[in-house]
């Protein structure tokens, strides 16, 4: 149901007398803060969207160039950590394959060839 909905459904209940003011102002509240949550989780979406494999800043497939970029970090510290998590039974080694897999590569930055006709 929508923010916008359920505003309506309280707002509803409240002039047919269900609700007091009292328990119509917490209602609103806490219909109006799960719009603030979902926003943030957008966010983190819109984030998590805008990681792609680095193609200039690779060892093996980008995952930890492209994983700098979005943190704007160093990738050597992201190197390091998927390292000492191959130490702890291999975790490191599975995260890196399962992103390298994934992970779309970043779009390239030169323009495309027209087709020969």
């Amino acid at each position: 149901m929508s923010e916008s909905a359920e505003l309506e459904k309280l707002g509803e209940l409240h002039r047919t007398g269900v609700l007091s003011d009292e328990e119509f102002a917490r209602a609103k509240a806490r219909v109006l803060s799960g719009a603030a949550a979902s926003a943030g989780a957008n966010a983190i979406s819109a984030a998590v969207n805008a990681l792609h494999r680095s193609r200039n800043d690779r060892w093996l497939g980008g995952v930890c160039g492209g994983i700098a970029v979005l943190t704007r970090t160093s990738a050597w510290i992201w190197r390091m950590l998927f390292t000492l998590l191959v130490l702890f039974a291999g975790t490191g080694a599975l995260l890196y394959v399962l992103l390298w897999i994934f992970v779309p590569e970043e779009a390239s930055m030169t323009p495309a060839r027209p087709l020969a006709n």
